[in-house]
């Protein structure tokens, strides 16, 4: 969400002794103070309510009166920025005993285990849901503690303190904690549901109250939810110089002499994802690699000279194998789109441009794959480096979540099982790289 913020000014609550708040959420690389809802009427700024990232990956519950009447954060970290979270506040400040006045679940599990307890004395009246306003995405008193990352399924219940089982189930197939759709919850005066899913006003309330948001900034929309999650960058794997910049819900990176893969690998299956290339003229390695070399802490280039890395030279038009250069295609421009399809089960890559599969090969027809002799029975990264020191390599990584950087490519391409949006055609037989489709391609 960046600096993006969407913020209303609540009317007269149902209780402001109750309320429920429940949203799913991905943060993104890199980690810092985050504030996922906040509110603030009048006073100094350090008067405040706030539900946030620490900085240090735990997210706590505060409200400041001057100093802290409530703080609560758990000792759990949520380090991984690869994986939704579905976090709960559940508040009932008249319940008798202190640690029943709110209720604070990651993924189901009631947390029990604090780095701060204070909890809201007998009866107190939250500055969540006063008459005042309230932001989503920022520090509402302060102006700062942007939220950095992705929502979705965001409730606010107003009057009642529900469980983290109102909201979230555990899948009896895969044993995963999934979001329920249409929870059975009655949102009071102030309660929304916030689902994201019009693009023309992302603030839409769907509760029926029409409580809708007004938004600041701009939001993108992503494919990747909490019931399908889409391959991203890792910002743990990367290797050699300085770790590479990290944006736009980790699907951009700028990397000056160092390497970035993907947070899901490739072990079977055919898979297809896009890079496009804002800015050219320095020769970064695009492709996939062996995850053996995850564990690679020498100086030399991945890109030309480490065994287990395959790809295509942008600048050169060269490929890349194993270490290798060999002359392949003609060179690429500022704003081309790379095409990548790898067929695990050949040990084979094709690399295509701006809607054309280069050197006539054809991925749907396992036709002149630029690379046909990696392994088949081994663990693939996709994967972007810079290939000599000099210069700075950015590209936007698509792997089905429909944008480039913060722009839609504004097509509606997908895969075969109908998952994802690509610029181009996906070829027939293979598929986003994303959790729904790990299962068919095994």
């Amino acid at each position: 969400m960046a600096t993006t913020v969407l913020s209303k000014t609540f009317g007269t609550a149902t209780n402001r002794k109750k309320w429920t708040m429940s949203v799913w959420l991905k943060k993104a690389f890199p980690i810092s103070e985050g504030t996922i809802f906040s509110s603030y009427s009048t006073g100094t700024t350090s008067n405040y309510s706030a539900f946030r990232d620490n900085g240090d990956t735990t997210y706590e519950f505060v409200e400041n009166d001057g100093s802290y009447t409530i703080n609560l954060r758990p000792s759990l970290k949520l380090r991984d920025t690869a994986a939704w979270y579905h976090l709960v506040l559940a508040y009932d400040s008249t319940q008798s005993v202190a640690a029943d006045r709110v209720n604070y679940y990651v993924n189901g599990v009631l947390q029990t285990a604090w780095g701060t307890e204070t909890y809201p004395t007998l009866n107190q009246e939250s500055g969540i849901n006063q008459a005042a306003l309230h932001t989503i995405g920022k520090n509402t008193a302060t102006d700062n503690s942007y939220f950095n990352g992705v929502m979705a399924h965001f409730h606010f219940i107003d009057g009642l303190q529900y469980a983290a089982s109102d909201f979230g189930e555990t899948d009896s197939t895969s044993g995963i904690w999934v979001a329920k759709s249409g929870p059975s919850v009655t949102y009071g005066n102030n309660g929304f549901f916030l689902k994201f899913q019009d693009t023309a006003a992302f603030g839409d309330d769907s509760s029926g109250n029409t409580n809708d948001f007004a938004l600041s900034g701009t939001m993108t929309q992503t494919k990747d939810n909490p019931d399908n999650n889409f391959a991203t960058l890792n910002s743990l794997d990367t290797s050699i110089g300085t770790a590479p910049t990290i944006s736009n819900g980790n699907t951009t990176t700028t990397t000056a002499d160092s390497w970035v893969g993907s947070t899901i690998p490739i072990q079977s299956g055919k898979w297809y994802w896009e890079v496009k290339v804002p800015s050219a003229g320095v020769e970064c390695v695009t492709g996939v690699l062996l995850a053996n070399n995850l564990n690679y802490s020498g100086t030399d280039w991945l890109g030309v000279s480490i065994a287990g890395v395959y790809g295509f030279a942008g600048v050169s038009g060269n490929k890349i194998t194993s270490g290798t250069a060999a002359s392949y295609d003609s060179a690429i421009s500022q704003n081309d789109i790379m095409m990548f399809a790898m067929d695990a089960a050949a040990g084979s890559l094709y690399v295509g441009v701006n809607g054309t599969w280069l050197q006539s090969s054809n991925p749907a027809t396992s036709t002149s794959p630029m690379i046909s002799s990696m392994g088949t029975s081994e663990t693939w990264i996709p994967f972007t480096t810079i290939s000599s020191s000099g210069g700075t390599c950015i590209n936007n990584f698509n792997f089905g979540n429909g944008y480039f950087g913060t722009t839609s490519h504004g097509e509606t391409n997908a895969d075969d099982a109908g998952i994802g949006l690509f610029k181009y055609d996906v070829p027939a037989g293979y598929y986003a790289l994303c959790t729904n489709n790990l299962g068919d391609q095994s």
